[in-house]
């Protein structure tokens, strides 16, 4: 372990309630248990401890990212990962460098808790700020034989609002309207529920043209004016 690794565990571990973790480890269906952190005070623990140990190089931030993420014996410890790639320090560091990082991430994190995160305040983010390398990098993700590589490619524009590129939006949903995995279609209908906040009649033009149902069109059409 890393001395950050050694902080971050000791941090957690001061301020974790072990009766909380089973029933953490029982509703988040993990395998890596947990301390018994809650969010609040796992996130006040990490920002002094991040703050004290400052990185040097985005070379060195990488490294010590992903040395939490594949040392990690809690699954705190992951979220400590995540919270370490997007901290305010490092806001500069975020580039088309730190794709490698957030794919192991994606692929290796493969549940909702570490990659919703991920796809929403990093792959987004960079979307933003690298549209060409980008879109066609979501656009084969969305065709990925990995689940959460296809799940972060639809929902990456989330927090996108008004900005919303509905082309890449559609295409990164069609591939998957046939997938009756739960996560596929539970992205598409938040996908498009979070699209419908700025333009509901867009969202219900488009459930009703593909015929998309189930799941995905309760998700979309949720807190709509629809029969």
């Amino acid at each position: 372990m890393t001395p950050l690794h050694k902080a971050v565990r000791l941090a957690l571990t001061e301020v974790a309630d072990p009766a909380k973790a089973p029933a953490m480890q029982a509703y988040m269906k993990s395998a890596m248990p947990f301390l018994g952190v809650q969010a609040a005070p796992r996130r006040a623990a990490l920002r002094a401890v991040f703050a004290e140990h400052r990185i040097e190089s985005a070379p060195e931030w990488r490294r010590a990212v992903l040395a939490l993420w594949r040392e990690a014996e809690y699954r705190e410890e992951r979220y400590a990962a995540i919270e370490l790639s997007g901290f305010r320090y490092y806001r500069r560091w975020q580039t088309l460098y730190t794709l490698p990082m957030y794919e192991e991430m994606i692929v290796t994190g493969a549940w909702w808790d570490l990659v919703d995160d991920i796809a929403i305040h990093r792959i987004g983010p960079l979307l933003r700020e690298y549209p060409e390398t980008m879109r066609p990098l979501m656009l084969e993700w969305a065709r990925d034989a990995d689940l959460w590589k296809r799940r972060t490619a639809i929902l990456c524009q989330n927090r996108f609002r008004r900005d919303t590129d509905t082309g890449l939006l559609y295409a990164c949903i069609e591939p998957n309207l046939s997938d009756i995995d739960f996560f596929a279609r539970k992205a598409i209908g938040w996908a498009l529920r979070e699209y419908a906040k700025v333009n509901p009649r867009e969202v219900i033009r488009y459930v009703e043209a593909k015929g998309i149902t189930g799941l995905s069109r309760r998700e979309a059409l949720k807190n709509l004016p629809v029969a």
